[in-house]
């Protein structure tokens, strides 16, 4: 699979977490811990495997332009994983607050998703061929195994 398809397939299977995670209520506190521990799963995959693979591809490929695309996409996902998520976590799933911070963390992950797929992709599409795109899908598939492989043995990912 080609790096970009990849990352896509995770945009839209985090975008349908966050939906479903939105339409709960302060009731379905078991379906929120739940929902709120997959998107963290996907998250922290995801974010490992930009992080790891393909944005060290896109910035060597690029110039000064990619550099910052890189640290501005590291920078949000930071922000989500440092602060919005683990305030999210904090928050009692059984009150109204949560709502208010699932859709912070929804409209920056949009927000991240919609930079990406507009701008980063298409300039990865005119950096990088079609054979390196595959390469780091195929890289970008290992390393999600791995991840997978020690959060199912219980060490840290």
């Amino acid at each position: 699979m080609n790096a970009i398809a990849l990352l896509k397939a995770d945009h839209e299977k985090v975008k349908k977490l966050l939906t479903q995670l939105e339409s709960t209520t302060e009731r379905g506190v078991k379906t929120r811990e739940e929902l709120l521990s997959k998107i963290e799963h996907e998250l922290l995959i995801h974010t490992q495997l930009e992080e790891k693979i393909f944005y060290p591809a896109y910035k060597a490929a690029g110039g000064k332009e990619e550099a910052t695309m890189d640290a501005e996409a590291r920078e949000e996902h930071r922000a989500v994983e440092d602060l919005v998520l683990p305030d999210l976590k904090a928050t009692d799933p059984s009150k109204i607050t949560f709502s208010g911070r699932t859709k912070v963390l929804k409209e920056l992950l949009e927000h991240h998703i919609e930079e990406e797929e507009d701008e980063l992709f298409p300039q990865a599409k005119k950096l990088l061929s079609a054979k390196v795109l595959n390469e780091l899908g195929s890289a970008m598939q290992a390393l999600r195994a791995e991840l997978k492989k020690e959060a199912a043995s219980g060490k840290a990912a």
